[in-house]
């Protein structure tokens, strides 16, 4: 019986391998076309995030540097007693920085309206930092005091019309007066006493008490 299946002729079996090789070519240029697009996308989104990221860890070691050193302006004062009373409390400060104060503490955020001083006070003995701005404080300066507490723990921001500067910075024993809240002391201070070594009760909360 005859084989109808011929082995096809030289020049046809040439002319298939070409085509396979030139296919197998463009499949490996293809190939490394796309692993070096990937290559370059991914390069160039590490570069940018790696240089922020590198430029926020250089902030905050700034921060941390600047924190440990006296901060200019700030003023301290010696706290003679803590006691919890629910009687109006007469502080030296404008607004107080310590001594006694109600027994609920003010929470900690954002207020429109001024907050107890007693009840800040408390608060400033759980390691908060109150930053209070009179009436003298732009509306563009209370927004950007806003946006700089956000929703970080342990700060307080509310109006105090008795204090005569426009903003003041209120840890326990320590106070700081600035003009503007892009003063660099502003976050300095942050650094320093939010949950700082001045604390009476650290670790205290800052919610779960009064709202003002």
């Amino acid at each position: 019986m005859m084989d109808n299946h011929k082995n096809p002729a030289p020049s046809q079996r040439a002319r298939a391998q070409a085509v396979v090789a030139q296919q197998q070519r463009k499949a490996k240029r293809t190939k490394a076309l796309t692993i070096g697009v990937a290559a370059a996308a991914v390069l160039a989104i590490a570069v940018p995030t790696a240089v922020v990221i590198g430029s926020q860890a250089a902030e905050r070691d700034a921060l941390a540097a600047a924190a440990a050193q006296p901060i200019e302006g700030v003023q301290t004062f010696e706290i003679a007693s803590s006691n919890h009373t629910e009687a109006p409390v007469s502080y030296p400060q404008s607004p107080g920085v310590g001594g006694d104060h109600f027994p609920g503490w003010a929470n900690c955020g954002v207020y429109d309206q001024e907050v107890v001083e007693t009840h800040a006070v408390h608060s400033l003995e759980h390691g908060a930092v109150w930053i209070s701005y009179s009436e003298d404080a732009s509306t563009e300066d209370v927004a950007a005091l806003e946006e700089l507490v956000g929703e970080r723990t342990y700060l307080l921001l509310s109006p105090f019309a008795a204090q005569e500067e426009p903003i003041k910075l209120s840890a326990w024993g320590s106070q700081l007066a600035v003009d503007s809240p892009t003063d660099p002391r502003v976050e300095t201070f942050i650094q320093k006493y939010r949950q700082g070594p001045q604390t009476p009760e650290p670790g205290a909360a800052c919610t779960g008490g009064i709202d003002g």
